[in-house]
């Protein structure tokens, strides 16, 4: 008798996490290794697919009998400045200066590979449509570096994010930063075993 297929989730992030419990599947959390820093590829949608193919098949290489999910989020401004984590407060603040008032978008790159090394690479892209920030907005943002630290754009919708914004037009799981619909949708296009 065939074991079960195992899936799992090549991040560390504890919001993929959660949104991944949430379809109630079984899964084992496996971050990559893949240096983000190590890839050359600026354009930002090729950068999130890119990035997601990259961690999953990290992880895939070690694991090559299970299904493994890799995603990647990136933020770009308005005026079409790649934000990716910032490295210390006073990048975060200039960040979040960038969204004041304006509409980012967020990329989320993803991509699953089977056990047979089929792979699909896909993105969902979403709006996210700032209020205006004050300076004791972003005091408060930045005074509990959680928000902030391993952030792209410096920002995290979930949670306390949303007394930011005025509105998203998108996926809100893409935002977060596993997009979720778009996952669904790739599972039942491969025949995964896990969505029946």
């Amino acid at each position: 008798m065939n074991q079960p297929s195992r899936l799992i989730l090549a991040s560390s992030s504890p919001q993929r996490k959660t949104l991944l419990q949430g379809l109630g599947l079984d899964f084992e959390v496996v971050p990559s290794a893949f240096n983000e820093s190590d890839h050359v590829e600026h354009d930002p949608a090729k950068r999130a697919m890119a990035l997601a193919e990259l961690k999953a098949a990290d992880v895939a290489a070690k694991n090559p009998s299970c299904w493994v999910i890799g995603c990647d989020t990136l933020v770009v401004s308005a005026d079409g400045t790649l934000l990716e984590k910032p490295l210390d407060e006073a990048e975060a603040r200039s960040m979040l200066q960038a969204h004041s008032g304006s509409t980012s978008l967020v990329h989320s790159g993803l991509c699953v590979i089977a056990p047979t090394g089929e792979r699909i690479i896909d993105i969902s892209t979403s709006k996210v449509q700032f209020k205006e920030l004050s300076e004791q907005d972003m005091d408060w943002w930045l005074s509990d570096v959680a928000r902030w630290k391993n952030s792209s754009g410096a920002f995290k919708i979930d949670g306390p994010g949303q007394l930011m914004i005025e509105r998203i037009e998108g996926d809100w799981t893409s935002i977060v930063g596993l997009p979720v619909f778009l996952l669904g949708k790739i599972m039942r296009q491969m025949r995964a075993p896990f969505l029946s």
